[in-house]
Formats: structure tokens, sequence, C-alpha cells
């Protein structure tokens, strides 16, 4: 019996620990998505008009992006047990203000509490699995807890459109409360405490030149995706955000601890991992919004169908990530993240044969399938990053990959979208087919050009090679 104990894996003896974090994920990956399907509830509710509660909408997503890098400091200096703890109540709190704001630009500054809750809990939360789980056990840990965050968004927009149909919409942030009182709980029994002795000092400079170049891109693919601003505008903001950018390379190399250690990228794993992440999502992000236009507008289907048509996806990437383990084992980083990244290419210009006429259970088979290799896609990509790293390194490393997510889901979503207007020709159904279909082209060829990053596997350096580069 002795020996049986002793031989338990890491992912039984921290079942608690990767519960918490799943919770987590869920918790913020539904709340990304579950807004979108009760957004002409809310503005009727506020009086304002549709368009203009994207402010509530990107607030969000800006605030993760921005706040994220920070992240790493705030674990050395405080423990990942009260940082953790701390997020889950800030979000939790940003949700009750969501659920009881009375104009536009309470809920906005809501969102943005909100944010700065949920940017410690993925990073944080991969920090810690990455500390405490064995690496024979870290993938299918991983594949369990990206299956909770993918559930929260694909049940987001069906949740939300539920409760905005047949109750109120404020309930869709109020739900969270609760949620977040458990949360916290949790965190007190089942995450381990990990800190330095004595933290470096913060890099302020570095985390504002971060901050003020990510704001200004994400603020330019909003003004892009919005046919109203010019262009010029547009390449302005692109223009702050290169100078903020180039002066944050040059500041990071004069600092022993920079908020985003560009040294890591010197590791062939980690540059490619988040580089192939980056082109790769800023593919596929956009789907799911091109989608629901393309079902909803362009072959008339209800709201309430065509979020229903998400579930296959998230049954089929579910189905997939049990077999990333054993498919990491037989080909390894560098053929599966090629051959997969080729296929979902694939996959999404078949969306392009797709038609008002096209019968619902062959879409719904489409759907099973993109979403099967789009959840190992992102299963793997999200692992690539660590393979090579110290141990130490770990926390800047899921930062600086929590942050390239943010940041190519927005991305990804605006270009959707830019992409969509500059095709649409009118405003018939027939228009929304022909401008979906090229479109999901278009995204087809940029998730092809990803394939030859992760190309660039092929000279991978040894495990650890990092710590005589950083």
């Amino acid at each position: 019996m002795a020996e049986t104990g002793a031989t338990i894996s890491s992912r039984e003896r921290y079942g608690g620990l990767i519960w918490l974090v799943s919770a987590a994920f869920f918790m913020q990956s539904l709340d990304s998505t579950i807004v979108n399907t009760a957004v002409p509830a809310i503005a009727t509710a506020l009086h304002e008009t549709p368009l203009n509660m994207r402010s509530a909408l990107t607030s969000y997503v800006l605030t993760l992006a921005v706040l994220i890098p920070a992240s790493p400091w705030l674990c050395d200096r405080f423990g990942t047990r009260r940082v953790f703890g701390v997020a889950i109540g800030v979000f939790a709190i940003g949700s009750l203000l969501c659920g009881v704001s009375q104009t536009l630009p309470e809920l906005v500054m809501a969102r943005v509490l909100q944010g700065c809750g949920g940017a410690a809990l993925m990073p944080v939360g991969r920090y810690v699995l990455v500390r405490t789980i064995d690496k024979r056990d870290f993938v299918q840990v991983m594949s369990t807890v990206a299956t909770f965050g993918l559930l929260g968004s694909v049940l987001g927009p069906l949740l939300g459109g539920a409760l905005v149909e047949y109750t109120n919409w404020r309930l869709i942030f109020l739900l969270n409360v609760p949620v977040g009182m458990v949360g916290v709980w949790l965190n007190l029994r089942e995450m381990p405490e990990y800190r330095l002795d004595t933290a470096h000092r913060f890099d302020l400079f570095g985390f504002l030149l971060f901050a003020a170049a990510s704001a200004l891109l994400l603020a330019a693919s909003e003004f892009a995706a919005d046919q109203t601003v010019r262009w010029a505008q547009m390449g302005m903001l692109v223009m702050l955000a290169l100078v903020f950018g180039i002066t944050y390379v040059w500041h990071s190399h004069r600092i022993e601890h920079p908020v985003a250690d560009l040294s890591l990228l010197r590791v062939r794993s980690v540059w490619v991992a988040l580089s192939g992440n980056l082109l790769t999502r800023l593919g596929i992000s956009g789907m799911f919004l091109l989608i629901v236009l393309f079902l909803q507008v362009g072959c008339g289907w209800s709201p309430l169908m065509a979020g229903m048509m998400m579930v296959p996806q998230a049954l089929g990437s579910i189905s997939a990530k049990w077999l990333v383990n054993r498919m990491l084992i037989r080909l390894g980083y560098r053929r599966l993240l090629f051959g997969n990244t080729l296929i979902v290419a694939v996959l999404l210009a078949l969306f392009a044969l797709l038609g008002p006429h096209t019968p619902m259970l062959l879409i719904a088979l489409l759907v099973f399938v993109y979403g099967g290799f789009m959840g190992m896609q992102y299963t793997v990509m999200n692992t690539l990053v660590y393979t090579d790293l110290d141990i130490r390194h770990a926390s800047m490393a899921s930062s600086m990959a929590s942050t390239t997510q943010y940041l190519s889901m927005s991305f990804g979503i605006a270009l959707a979208t830019i992409l969509m207007q500059n095709l649409l020709h009118g405003q018939s159904n027939a228009a929304y087919v022909a401008a979906f279909r090229w479109t999901v082209i278009v995204l087809a060829v940029i998730t092809a050009i990803a394939s030859r990053v992760f190309a660039r596997l092929d000279k991978v350096p040894p495990a650890g090679s990092v710590s005589s580069t950083a």
C-alpha cells in the first residue's frame, strides 16, 4: 500500500488545485463571451445604442492585456496564494458593480475593475501548475484546465441569451459573486505558496511603456474595425505604439529585471511558441463572431440556434484534448504543430463552401471537426513555451504567453471584422454570405502561414538552455 501511495501522480495529489485553477479559467472565459449576446438588452436598459456598448466589451480585454505583465512581480513580492485570492475577490467585486451599474460609464469602470482581477487569474494559475505538476502530467492537466476555459467561452453566448430572454441581464454579472466567494475559500485550502524572500524592484517605467504600446495597438485595432474612422488616425496610433514598443526594447536591455524579459526569446521554443501563437490566433480568433454573423444574418437563423451551433465545437475540442498527450509522444511538437496548423487552415477554407441551404447536420459536423483540431492547437501551443525553460523563468513565460494570447485575440477579432466590412457589398443576406466566404479564405491563408513558424522548431535547444542566455 505504501508503494501505491508513493507512486501517486501529481495530478491526483493536487486535484483540488487543478479544480481551483479550472474554475477560475471557466469564470474568466465565461465572462469574456457571455456579455456579447446581452449587448442589445444592456444598451436598452442603460439608454444607449448597441454601437456605444463597444467600450464595455473592449475595456475588459484591454485591462487584461495591459496588467498581465505585472503578475510575475506580484507573485514574487506577495506570494501566489495572496495574489490569486485577491484576484478572485477583485473580479467578484467588479462583477457585482457591473450588475448594479446604472450608466455606461459606471459599467465601463466596473469592467475595468473586473479586468484588474482577471489579469492575474490565467498567468498565476498557469505558473502555479508549472511549479507544482510533474512534467509527465503537465500536458494532461493543461488539457483539463483549457477544456474548462473552452466550456466557459462556448457556454457564454448560450447562457447570456437565456438569462436575457428569461430573467434579467444583470444576473450575467451577479452570478460571478457566489462563484468568487467559493473560489476565495478554495484558494485558502488548495493554493500553494510560492514567493521570493526578497523581490526585485518593480520595473514601473517598463510597465508603463509596455502598457502604452499594448493599449495603443488595441485601440488601433478597434478603430480599424470602425468604418467611420480615417486610416490616418489609425496609422498615428500604430506609429505611437511602435515608438513606445521600440523604447521598451531599448529599456529592457538596460535593466536586470524588466517587466517582460525579452531575453527569453533567445530560446527557440519560446519565440516560436509566442510568434506562432500570435499568428495562428490572428487567423482563427474571429471565427466565433464570423460564424454567428453567417448563421444569423446570412442564413436567417435565430440567435439561440446560432449559439447552439457552438456546442459541437466545444464537444470536438474536448474530445481531441484527451489525445494531445499521445500525439505529442508520437509526433513531437514540431510535426504536430506544423501538420495541425495546416489542417486547421484547410478546415477554415472549407467553411467557404457553406451557404443558406447547407444542411444543419453538415454544418454541425464541420464545426465539430474544426473544434477538435483547434482545441488541440491551443493546448499544444500553450505548453510549448515551457518545454525548454528553467523553472525559475516559468512565471515570466506564463505572463508573456497570456499577454500574447489576449493581444492576438483582440487583433484577430478586429481583422475578421475589417475583412467582413471591406468584403461586404450591400446589406442583403446573400451579401453577408459572400463576405463570409471570402473572409474565411483570407483567414485560412494567414493560418497556413503560421505553420511555417512552427517548422522552425527543427533546432530546439536542450532543456534549461535559457539559464545561460537570460
